[in-house]
């Protein structure tokens, strides 16, 4: 994820809300894999994919008002599980996997995904992804 992308996803789903004769959204990787959060290398040189009113990614502090389907193919990682935690709907594959690495960094997931975590899964389930910074299996959760 970085600046480019995040804007180009909040500026879709602007038009979303606006648009009345479009009811959902689905939000999708490319290659294979969702997201695997903020592309580090950018992050140096323009800062963190975060701005406007959506926030991380294009829509992790604001979701669309209509439905956002999440379809999850490949790794959701960091920032990358957080804008799948903030869709409406996850629909993962069956090689999906989800997980917040940055707990084994001595970062924080800092883009919602920890509040998220928290009212999506079970309590011991968000507990082991925010604590141990595993990846789980899409079969397992």
């Amino acid at each position: 994820m970085n600046r480019e992308v995040r804007e180009g996803i909040a500026a879709a789903l602007d038009r979303l809300d606006t648009a009345p004769n479009i009811a959902a959204a689905v939000l999708t990787g490319a290659g294979g894999t969702f997201c695997a959060g903020m592309d580090l290398k950018a992050f140096l040189t323009e800062g963190a994919p975060v701005g406007g009113t959506r926030g991380f990614g294009g829509v992790a502090a604001r979701p669309p008002d209509k439905p956002l389907i999440a379809a999850v193919a490949g790794l959701a990682l960091a920032g990358g599980f957080e804008i799948a935690l903030a869709a409406d709907l996850i629909v993962a594959a069956a090689d999906a996997a989800f997980g917040l690495p940055e707990v084994k960094r001595g970062v924080i997931a800092s883009a919602g995904g920890l509040v998220l975590l928290g009212r999506t899964l079970p309590y011991q389930a968000a507990m082991r992804i925010a604590l141990t910074g595993e990846r789980i299996e899409a079969r397992e959760l």
